[in-house]
Parts: structure tokens; sequence; C-alpha cells
């Protein structure tokens, strides 16, 4: 059985990214799958000096364990100002530190989504042209806009948008009995 691990680059309590991870992962039939939070890998913000004098802290090294051991991920990046979340930047940060190759080629479905009309796209477009540099290995991707219609009671309720999402999953699973 597959293992998937699917998070939200977020640490928001009531993130609508997570909520877009944990429905993706749900959609995953015949895996094993660990919703993380990245509120319970805390970090200090990273900075060459701070990792001289510290080393690298045991969450960064726990975290990216996470993602070496997946047969799958599920990463939902929430935008802020047009980029990644500061606190994904940081554990992507601590991560590189270890492995510059820190997503180890694992199939990935790679996700965002916002309030508004765009639904994260700016944040996928830098994430697809980085995250290959450092061994990513996008299989599919998904923007969900206009969250808060969109998006109700757990799930998706636009057809149209729900059917996407269910080609980008079976993308995902597709890659897994491939690998």
């Amino acid at each position: 059985m597959e293992k998937i691990v699917a998070f939200a680059g977020s640490d928001s309590k009531t993130s609508i990214n997570k909520q877009l991870a944990a429905y993706a992962a749900s959609l995953v039939t015949n895996a094993e799958v660990n919703v993380l939070d990245l509120n319970d890998y805390e970090l200090p913000l990273y900075g060459i000096d701070k990792e001289m004098e510290i080393g690298i802290p045991e969450n960064a090294q726990a975290f990216l364990k996470e993602i070496q051991a997946a047969d799958g991920i599920i990463l939902s990046l929430a935008e802020h100002n047009g980029a990644y979340a500061t606190v994904f930047k940081n554990i992507f940060d601590w991560m590189s530190r270890i492995d510059g190759k820190l997503w180890g080629n694992v199939p990935m479905l790679l996700m965002a989504t916002s309030p508004g009309g765009r639904g994260g796209q700016t944040v996928l477009e830098i994430a697809k042209g980085r995250f290959p540099y450092m061994g990513g290995n996008i299989v599919a991707d998904f923007s969900l806009p206009y969250f808060n219609d969109n998006f109700k009671d757990g799930a998706i309720v636009n057809e149209e948008l729900l059917g996407n999402l269910q080609i980008e999953v079976a993308k995902l699973k597709m890659s897994l009995n491939d690998a």
C-alpha cells in the first residue's frame, strides 16, 4: 500500500490549503495517508548564522524524513503576496540544508487555493519552476479558485473543478503505480 504525505504550505489553524490537501488525499484510494501540520514542526527562522549556532533542528530532520518515506506527496501551497508563505519557505530552506534534492523525486500533486479568482496560481508557477531543481517530481497540479464558493462541508462542490481534481489525483495515482 502506498504511503501518501499531504500537507499545506501554511500554519493557519483553519488553513484552506490544508483542507484542500486533506480532501485531495482522501480521493487517493488504497493508500495510507498522513496529513502533516507545519505547526507540529516549529523551527527558528533560517539563517546561516543560526545554522552554525544550533545546527539543523530536529523538526527539520523529522519533516524531511516524512517526505523521504512517502511514495507520494500532496502539497497545497498558501500564497502570501504572490509567493510562498513564510512558514513553508522556512521549512523548505531548513530541509534543503540537509538534502539539496529534498523532494527525492517522489511523485507530487502540487496545488494551491485562495479566496480569489486566481486560486494561488502565482505561487504554483513559482513552485513548478523551482521544485524540479530540488528533486521535485510534479506529476500533477491543481488550482482551486474562489475557495469559499467552491469548497463546502469538506468537499469541492463545483462539479467541473471536482472533475479536474479527480483527473489530477488519477495522474498521481498512476505515477505511484509506475514507480
